[in-house]
């Protein structure tokens, strides 16, 4: 994967091009626009957060964050380093000044620490819709096992549809499953969401999960998603579950559902 793969795609109005950067990241491209989601594009994890648990990448990084000097703008749904690594946030914002940073209301303090300045970081609302180049941004409540709130109401991990005005794709960050999500998810062409699960075990080394395979399997039913893109499996032994497990559930819960497993640095074009 190559920043000219990228620029060279040339779609029609009625597509979306999709590139998977591994563990939740994607960048999305429309009309000559980019925004991309959660880019983890270094082994911050492995060098600082191996004190507990041992992480280790089982893939490198298919592009590098310099090659990332064209996005219009560059969405975090949290502050977990998979999801707003340090590294890729700040190497992304030196090759491109005028990129902006989209975060959580509670988080804009912590991504500034990072080196970023505050003038290109946006703070993001839950529900309250964002106008960036070419797409809209309509900030989800994300519940990471449980809601996390400051002070003030605001959620600390957000979920986000991106409308480019021809697709609507929701990019659920990491989240289980809250009463009240299914009727926010209107419309909802392409939904990304993450099958690594939950278990007392990974609690307690502080690994907060995720939506299973049924359950994110079950959503995409109920909000009538065509295209189901399951996530967060792929990247860290001790946090990964089989795609072999998820497809079998599919064929079990609803078989009827379209799906599409990446492989890092793949290209998917959607149209309706």
């Amino acid at each position: 994967m190559q920043k000219q793969d990228i620029l060279n795609t040339v779609l029609p109005d009625c597509q979306t091009a999709l590139w998977y950067l591994g563990q939740v990241g994607f960048v999305f491209g429309h009309k000559g626009h980019y925004v991309a989601v959660d880019p983890y594009l270094s082994d911050y994890v492995d060098q600082n957060c191996s004190q507990v648990v041992q992480w280790k990448r089982l893939y490198a990084p298919p592009i590098d964050a310099m090659e990332l000097d064209f996005l219009d703008a560059v969405l975090c749904t949290h502050t977990h380093y998979d999801h707003a690594d340090p590294w890729t946030l700040t190497q992304i914002a030196q090759a491109n000044p005028k990129t902006k940073f989209i975060v959580p209301a509670p988080e804009v303090e912590t991504i500034a620490s990072y080196g970023i300045g505050r003038e290109g970081i946006v703070p993001a609302y839950a529900d309250q819709p964002i106008a960036v180049s070419g797409f809209t941004v309509t900030p989800v409540p994300s519940a990471h096992e449980v809601f996390h709130t400051d002070e003030m109401g605001n959620y600390r991990e957000l979920g986000y549809i991106i409308d480019d005005g021809s697709t609507r794709v929701f990019h659920a960050g990491d989240m289980c499953m809250y009463d009240g999500l299914t009727e926010r998810l209107t419309q909802i062409d392409v939904a990304i969401l993450p099958i690594n699960g939950r278990d007392y075990f990974r609690n307690a080394n502080d690994i907060i999960g995720n939506f299973d395979s049924s359950e994110a399997i079950r959503l995409a039913e109920i909000i009538q998603a065509e295209v189901l893109i399951p996530v967060h499996h792929d990247l860290y032994e001790v946090n990964k579950v089989s795609p072999a497990y998820f497809v079998d559930t599919l064929m079990t819960v609803n078989r009827a559902q379209k799906y599409h497993i990446f492989v890092p640095g793949e290209r998917y074009i959607y149209m309706k």
